[in-house]
């Protein structure tokens, strides 16, 4: 009988059971093809991951699925699954590939423990989101205090900026409206002031209502303050999410550039391994 080992790691947290869980199958080599969006589903986190040989010049291969679909890129896999990975290795810089390219991520150690990671994410497409009638409806809200936008880095989210943190934390969206609206991946709701921003990302579209940390959205989020001048080019901005579902987090990003031309995207945080075991199938 086959047997699939995996490792489970919270991710953008430094304190168990807290951050955005994360499912790493370290060796999937033998897991069929046809096995892995079930096991996504089994596990039921918001992403798990299956790590392969490199085919590209990384240190290795990883493929992403969250419980109903796989994603070209992602960030709290690629952070979680660099933790989990890079310490048998040693490495400071561990480079994953993706299906959008490889991700190098660079790590901080205390000792032989790594205490953070930081990538270096896609640099993101830009464009109009033309649903925003529907997307404040399902949402319950009037207005985005800044223009709705979609940022796409191979994982799709629109921002909607908020009043109050308070306002943030208040919504209650209409999951089933938000699933029914084409084109997009994430909806990001967010409020805060200088380098302290507050987020909430749902997409159950993906079989994701809430999630609890997404690094994905946390790079274009430093994009889209600094684009209209709610921060600067190359700031650091400390982001939470996740505290409505129990899951408090903590999201560092800053992006480097300017409005005519981003350069460089980075996205950190910690992560914690809380689990091993094995499927047998």
């Amino acid at each position: 009988m086959p047997t699939f080992r995996y490792v489970v790691a919270d991710v953008f947290t430094d304190r168990p059971l807290t951050g955005n869980q994360l499912a790493v199958f370290t060796d999937a080599r033998e897991i069929p093809d046809e096995q892995l969006q079930p096991l996504a589903k089994e596990m039921n986190f918001s992403e798990t991951v299956f790590v392969y040989p490199p085919e590209q010049g990384g240190h290795v291969k990883i493929r992403i699925f969250t419980p109903a679909a796989e994603m070209p890129f992602a960030g709290h896999p690629v952070l979680g699954s660099a933790f989990v990975l890079a310490g048998p290795l040693q490495l400071i810089t561990i480079n994953l590939e993706t299906l959008k390219g490889i991700v190098p991520v660079e790590l901080e150690r205390e000792g032989a423990r790594i205490v953070f990671g930081r990538m270096s994410q896609p640099i993101p497409e830009i464009s109009p989101f033309d649903q925003e009638t529907d997307l404040l409806a399902a949402l319950r809200i009037e207005r985005s205090e800044l223009p709705i936008e979609l940022y796409d880095l191979g994982i799709r989210h629109v921002y909607v900026a908020l009043p109050s943190e308070e306002a943030v934390a208040a919504l209650e969206p209409d999951y089933a409206a938000l699933a029914r609206i084409q084109g997009y991946v994430g909806t990001n709701c967010f409020a805060g002031s200088g380098t302290r921003w507050k987020t909430r990302m749902f997409a159950p579209a993906d079989g994701v209502p809430e999630d609890p940390a997404t690094g994905s959205a946390a790079g274009p989020l430093a994009c889209h303050l600094a684009r209209h001048g709610r921060i600067g080019w190359g700031e650091e901005i400390e982001i939470s999410q996740g505290e409505e579902i129990g899951r408090p987090s903590t999201l560092y990003a800053r992006a480097h550039g300017s409005t005519a031309a981003i350069e460089r995207v980075e996205v950190g945080g910690s992560a914690v391994v809380v689990a091993r075991g094995e499927f047998r199938l």
